[in-house]
């Protein structure tokens, strides 16, 4: 049987023909795709199911909330420095007769220590107390005679003033005497003498050190911002390298202005020192109790999530992460004071912060509490 296409229909069976065959073609190449696609809306499917199946709970650490204290600190450094402290030299200039005292011992107040040549101003001395003498009786003759109306009123003056005269003469020499001895302006101990007798000593000539140390100045620097709170009366603690105790002492000024090379302003606490068990000169680590509360809630600073509105933690409750919104007090290096929001007994999630959400499962892997004392340190 003898099949006739006709022009009409030869078209249309050739395009057929070619479809045919490009699909033999390219069937095996877009056969995978569809299978992909299938996978993944099943995929799909299944992770929803499982969503709200609830799936596996979410691991991280708790930190049980309990009562801290939180103190404000500031740490700063200085310097011991003695009480009194001078370098002794004579107000005059000679040559050195005496030298009274110890090295490294103990004086007294006005005790002489070290004296220069005087004797040319001692004769000037005995010769004006001859003068006055002779002129104390002269005026004494003449006021008699005043008395009795027998010499004039200027005479009688003359001699006074002739008297007055040796008076002031004889002071003067007698401050110039003084100049020749080196006396302690105050209590405390001489250090190591500088000169030795026989030696011209002038003004400019240091004989010795003398320093008192007890009590003790403690001179330090704090931040210009807190100025204002650390005022005379102010306790502070200290403690000396290589001593294992703490020392306490009281700040008994302030200076007027703040430095503008540092923006600190220097303080000064005295320690009475009374066994002068510690010596001046020393390096000084300076603490400061700036304000102290008692009983408060302080979490890791790492558990807070700053947001536009404010920040906000998550706790656990009932094996579900809730989240919190809370107000921040002081901060420490490590820790934040929480004003409002959380209460003692919570558990705050610390880890995983970015996976929690409000109501998801949580477990815990870890549960820690908290250090009853916190200190924030500047």
């Amino acid at each position: 049987m003898a099949l006739n296409f006709n022009k009409s229909t030869r078209t249309p069976v050739t395009i057929i023909l070619i479809v045919v065959i490009l699909g033999i073609i390219f069937y095996p190449k877009i056969k995978p795709m569809f299978k992909s696609e299938s996978g993944l809306k099943a995929g799909s499917s299944a992770g929803a199911q499982g969503a709200r199946g609830g799936g596996q709970p979410l691991l991280a650490s708790g930190y049980v909330i309990v009562p801290t204290q939180m103190n404000e600190l500031i740490y700063s450094t200085g310097s011991l420095n003695p009480d009194e402290e001078v370098e002794l030299s004579f107000e005059a200039s000679g040559k050195v007769v005496g030298i009274f005292f110890k090295e490294g011992t103990r004086v007294k107040k006005g005790e002489l220590l070290a004296k220069i040549n005087d004797r040319p101003l001692q004769a000037q001395l005995l010769k004006l107390q001859a003068q006055v003498k002779l002129s104390e009786e002269r005026e004494f003759r003449q006021r008699q005679l005043l008395d009795r109306d027998a010499i004039s009123r200027e005479s009688y003056d003359q001699v006074s003033t002739e008297l007055q005269s040796l008076q002031a003469d004889i002071l003067l020499l007698q401050a110039r005497i003084s100049e020749t001895e080196l006396r302690a302006p105050f209590d405390g101990i001489v250090g190591l003498r500088m000169v030795s007798e026989g030696a011209f000593a002038t003004t400019q000539t240091k004989i010795v050190e003398l320093v008192k140390i007890s009590p003790l100045k403690i001179e330090f620097s704090i931040p210009e911002r807190y100025a204002g709170e650390v005022t005379p009366g102010y306790p502070i603690t200290f403690v000396i390298d290589g001593v294992e105790k703490s020392f306490t002492a009281e700040v008994y000024a302030v200076a007027p202005k703040v430095d503008i090379d540092t923006r600190t302003i220097v303080a000064r606490a005295y320690y009475p020192n009374l066994k002068e068990e510690l010596k001046p000169g020393r390096f000084a680590s300076v603490r400061a109790l700036l304000s102290k509360i008692d009983n408060t809630i302080s979490v890791p600073s790492e558990a807070i999530i700053p947001e536009m509105e404010g920040e906000k933690v998550f706790i656990i409750k009932n094996g579900k992460a809730q989240e919190v919104k809370v107000k921040l007090g002081l901060r420490t290096e490590s820790h934040v004071q929480i004003q409002k929001g959380l209460n003692f007994g919570d558990t705050l999630l610390t880890t995983a912060i970015l996976q929690l959400r409000q109501g998801i499962p949580v477990q815990l892997d870890t549960l820690v509490t908290n250090k009853p004392t916190v200190n924030n340190v500047q």
